[in-house]
């Protein structure tokens, strides 16, 4: 297999074709066009207004509104995330063995910083904006991209030693890596999601996110969800194969080298700061044992909270950040939109905004983390474009602490014909301001209108930021 440098250095004089004209495969066509290559892009969709002479001015070809025989042209390919590898243009070129990059795979050849990688189905974006806070805090030098927001491509010319890079990194993204290699690799769940993309076998999916840590070495950090049973399975036989030692967090038990909870206190069983994980199964005398702060001191409540927490004071522990930091950065987060967020409360009915949550574990994390079954209850507002969801893990929860459902989208029969039974009131919306008025009819005061649709936006919305937004805008209008 080619190194991560030999790769970088061939890219002069390559001729390379681009797939994908969203943001990360413009960012990745300019990036190669200024290493040296001649880059040719290539999207099916019509190009957005100057996109073409953006691209022209920066060196780069295009094509939009369809592939041409001249994709084909080329030494190898990079995809965009959003480009799936059943694309027939990829097919054609993987039939003609040529080689398919990803555009993470690209711009890291030329990442001279430290990289953290954080993916996982659920928690990625919080746990990636926890740790750049703890970077913050420390005053570390440090840039957060990838899935969370602009591509690695954009950054990695202004990155040097000294510079953190903070990665949130979906399975698309983890793709067609070949040589990619973070310092430290966070891998916080795998439950089922974007099955559509992937045959609607789960093992697939999986299989893309272990791709994260496929090329660590010793000295780096392997840091994943120990209470994961897939993830803990697949995280040991790898490193035991391979001679690596992980670095667990739990809720649940106490694994060491870890973090976990015990007498609600959050306990750091790891190494110093200034050594790394390798060699601590033959010589846990290395690692220091230290009580860290009470889980209840944590800014972000909630099972899923704590385990992002966790994983983050793992981080922390990876870049040298000291654990006063830690404490102070851990009771200071603020979250992130659109994930559990409290928009406001009309009526004494709480109104909070969890867009985000994409996918049936999330919302169950988001349920979980309200009050226990003889408490104020959620009325739920779910549905969308459904990816292949499973709703059996949400049945008890809904019973016991949903009210209502107001079903919206694509997946309004999915979510009324399974979800529905379980809970007391059932109403389907064509917008999201009819969702919000029948939510209202339904809650109590004291109840959380909740915005958790398990489900994706493309239906209804540009993305699930717009979905977040609208209702935002609406909660804060009545």
């Amino acid at each position: 297999m080619p190194t991560a440098e030999a790769l970088r250095d061939s890219v002069k004089g390559a001729r390379v074709t681009v797939v994908g004209g969203a943001r990360s495969g413009l960012a990745v066509a300019r990036l190669l066009a200024r290493r040296g290559a001649t880059v040719f892009l290539t999207d099916h969709h019509p190009a957005e207004a100057g996109v073409a002479e953006s691209l022209k001015k920066d060196g780069v070809t295009s094509e939009f509104g369809g592939h041409t025989p001249r994709a084909l042209d080329a030494d190898w390919l990079v995809l965009s995330p959003g480009v799936p590898t059943t694309t027939n243009l990829v097919q054609s070129a993987l039939r003609q063995k040529k080689s398919v990059y990803a555009e993470l795979e690209v711009a890291s050849w030329f990442c001279r910083g430290p990289i953290v990688a954080v993916t996982g189905s659920n928690g990625k974006t919080t746990t990636t904006s926890l740790i750049a806070h703890l970077c913050a805090v420390d005053g570390r030098k440090h840039v957060v991209a990838g899935n969370i927001g602009y591509p690695l491509s954009d950054y990695v010319d202004d990155v040097d030693e000294d510079t953190v890079v903070v990665l949130e990194v979906s399975s698309f993204q983890l793709d067609h890596v070949v040589t990619f290699r973070p310092h430290v690799a966070v891998l916080l769940n795998v439950t089922p999601d974007h099955l559509d993309r992937y045959g609607h076998q789960l093992e697939r999916y999986a299989a893309a996110k272990f791709r994260l840590f496929a090329n660590l070495q010793s000295s780096d950090w392997l840091v994943y969800n120990h209470d994961d049973a897939r993830v803990r399975e697949h995280v040991l036989q790898w490193s035991a194969e391979r001679g690596l030692a992980p670095v667990a967090f739990s809720a649940d038990g106490e694994p060491s080298p870890g973090a976990f909870v015990r007498d609600g206190h959050i306990v750091l069983d790891l190494p110093a700061l200034g050594t790394s994980p390798d060699g601590l199964g033959a010589s846990p005398t290395m690692l220091r044992s230290e009580d860290l702060m009470p889980t209840s001191d944590l800014a972000l409540r909630g099972r899923h909270n704590l385990y992002n927490s966790l994983a983050s004071a793992i981080v922390a522990r990876a870049v040298e950040i000291r654990s006063d930091v830690v404490r102070e950065s851990l009771t200071s987060f603020e979250g992130v939109p659109h994930r559990l967020e409290t928009v406001r409360t009309v009526g004494g009915v709480r109104f909070v905004n969890d867009s985000k949550a994409t996918n049936v574990n999330a919302v169950w994390y988001a349920l979980e983390s309200f009050p226990a079954p003889d408490g104020p209850k959620v009325v739920l507002i779910a549905g969308g474009r459904d990816k292949g969801n499973d709703y059996e893990p949400l049945k008890r929860l809904v019973e016991e602490r949903v009210r209502g459902i107001v079903a919206i989208g694509e997946g309004a029969d999915a979510i009324e014909q399974e979800l529905g039974p379980h809970t007391g009131r059932v109403a389907r919306a064509d917008s999201m301001e009819e969702a919000i008025q029948y939510a209202q009819l339904m809650a109590e005061p004291g109840d959380t209108v909740l915005l958790s649709p398990a489900c994706a936006s493309f239906d209804m919305y540009e993305n699930y930021e717009d979905r977040g937004d609208t209702f935002k805008r609406l909660v804060h209008a009545l």
